[in-house]
């Protein structure tokens, strides 16, 4: 059995964060392993507060993992400051963790800020040029980047950007565009994929983000090419927000049980 690790913040509605991430290994079938950065107090409607989790603490977590249950593909989600950021990409260059893939955690579906400005600075310089794929929303492209980003024109012009700085992929979701139909524009050295789908009139939205970056992170962890397991990630999020249970009274979150789909043809 592969291992998958995210490096992430708990999530107390089980939506996003760590809940979300070892959910979706689990219909993918790789074994979850964690790191928790943060603990947070939230639910549908918001974030109620953050209690960020000391450096040794973190440090401690990792250093067991790579000791016993090295990731054969890992994440990251939300990393708060800046210090854990630097950690973060510190211990995966020192025990050449790859492939990576790094979701800018910086706002909340709810509105609420997640990463702070310094960190944003020390992401794109340090843990972005380790990625395999950097998967940011409109908002998140745009603040990586320094460029408003409302179309997919702007999509494709952001990927190739974080390119630049360092990542080997971008995956810019598409999400809040204003239209029916929803792009995600994947951008590699090679070229450019649009992945284009109906947009689902629903509140159940929370988690998406790292749904959606599990999901690619468990293909990768199982030997699959890149573009499937982007593929594959985008059709296990769609299917899990048209059949979401419908809790809470704010962005609720996915049907993290639908099924994984399964390994291509060889």
């Amino acid at each position: 059995m592969k291992i998958a690790l995210t490096i992430a913040g708990s999530d107390s509605g089980g939506g996003a964060g760590i809940q979300a991430d070892l959910k979706t290994f689990q219909q993918f079938g790789v074994f979850g392993t964690s790191a928790i950065v943060a603990v947070t107090a939230q639910n549908t409607r918001g974030v109620r507060a953050v209690a960020r989790v000391p450096d040794a603490t973190v440090a401690a977590q990792l250093r067991a993992l790579a000791e016993d249950l090295p990731p054969d593909a890992l994440k990251t989600g939300m990393l708060v400051d800046a210090p854990l950021v630097r950690l973060v990409a510190r211990t995966i260059r020192a025990n050449s963790w790859r492939p990576l893939v790094v979701d800018p955690v910086l706002v909340a579906t709810s509105g609420d800020r997640l990463l702070t400005a310094e960190a944003e600075q020390v992401m794109r310089a340090e843990l972005i040029p380790l990625a395999a794929l950097v998967t940011p929303n409109l908002e998140e492209a745009a603040l990586l980047t320094g460029s408003p980003v409302e179309d997919v024109p702007g999509m494709e012009r952001a990927g190739r950007a974080l390119l630049e700085v360092g990542a080997q992929a971008a995956l810019v979701k598409g999400g809040h565009l204003a239209s029916d139909i929803l792009t995600d524009v994947l951008v590699t050295k090679d070229r450019v994929r649009h992945f284009a789908h109906p947009r689902v009139a629903t509140s159940s939205t929370h988690g998406t983000g790292c749904t959606l970056s599990a999901a690619v992170t468990a293909g990768l962890a199982l030997g699959r090419h890149l573009e499937t397991s982007v593929a594959d990630a985008l059709d296990f999020v769609a299917r899990a927000i048209a059949s979401a249970p419908g809790l809470g009274g704010g962005h609720g979150p996915l049907d993290h049980t639908v099924t994984a789909p399964p390994p291509p043809p060889r």
